[in-house]
């Protein structure tokens, strides 16, 4: 009978095995984090002047809880899928779907969704709740600015603050204020075992 001996540090398998197993835990977590984006994408809530959805709270939560590399390769992943023809955006499919619906009027906000993730991220990282908060605020500026942006090719420059702008902005603040209040309540240890563990 063949013995098989176990792979040691030295061995080339070991070496391999090493090299796979973070990879995949990364794969991983940017496939949860683009299923939940599209749970956030396609949740709403009654909120006022408009309904609210979660993708700006999921955005910088996880750029605040993950740092700039794990947020942007999540949103990347979300973007692939909708780029492939995966339902996962908040007007998919009723407004579109696929690449026709990523260069509609919505198509800058993703963009600057996926600039914001990583700005955040590396604003965030090492930062306390309120470091946090103003890191988040300032992740408003490319996600409404590239928004605005994209959207001016389809409607009047009149029209771009109230269709673009006042609409959502409110509710970001809030959900940015959440974020905030939730980072403050969680102990700083599990915050980096977490951090560890992804």
């Amino acid at each position: 009978m063949r013995d098989t001996a176990a792979p040691t540090p030295s061995s080339p398998s070991w070496h391999s095995s090493a090299r796979i197993a973070p990879l995949a835990g990364q794969a991983a977590v940017a496939v949860a984090g683009a299923a939940l984006m599209t749970l956030a994408a396609k949740t709403q809530i009654p909120f006022w002047p408009v309904p609210m959805t979660l993708q700006t709270l999921a955005v910088m939560g996880f750029a605040v809880a993950l740092g700039p590399q794990r947020a942007v390769a999540i949103l990347l992943t979300y973007l692939a899928a909708g780029a492939l023809g995966l339902p996962v955006f908040s007007g998919t499919p009723e407004r579109g779907i696929g690449l026709a619906y990523m260069v509609g009027p919505t198509g800058g906000y993703l963009l600057g969704y996926l600039t914001a993730a990583g700005l955040v991220g590396a604003l965030a990282r090492g930062r306390g709740p309120l470091g946090q908060g103003l890191a988040m605020l300032v992740g408003l500026v490319p996600v409404y600015g590239l928004g605005v942006m994209w959207l001016a090719t389809f409607v009047p420059a009149g029209k771009l603050l109230a269709l673009g702008v006042t609409p959502f902005l409110f509710g970001d603040l809030v959900k940015i204020a959440l974020i905030t209040v939730v980072a403050a309540l969680v102990p700083e240890s599990l915050t980096r075992r977490l951090g560890r563990f992804l």
